[in-house]
């Protein structure tokens, strides 16, 4: 009688062994998810921050049209009121 709430414990101990794998593999998936999915946020910020300064070139160059234009309606005396 003694042999089967030994044979018991073991059998539960196996089954945590089992079921405490099953969870570690699921936390290195995890892992591994969440690794690509912060590349992936990574590489969108650096698209943001690229798409971004292309915009601040393109604002510094129409500003400069701007200016160009003024002065040649101030040449050609067609300004605006």
């Amino acid at each position: 009688m003694s042999e089967e709430p030994i044979n018991l414990v073991l059998e539960h101990l196996r089954a945590l062994r089992r079921e405490v794998g099953e969870v570690r593999d699921d936390v290195r998936d995890i892992k591994v998810r969440l690794t690509r999915i912060e590349n992936t946020v990574i590489t969108l910020r650096r698209e943001q921050a690229s798409d971004a300064e292309g915009v601040a070139h393109l604002e510094v160059r129409l500003d400069r049209f701007g200016e160009r234009l003024s002065r040649i309606e101030t040449r050609l005396d067609i300004l605006d009121n």
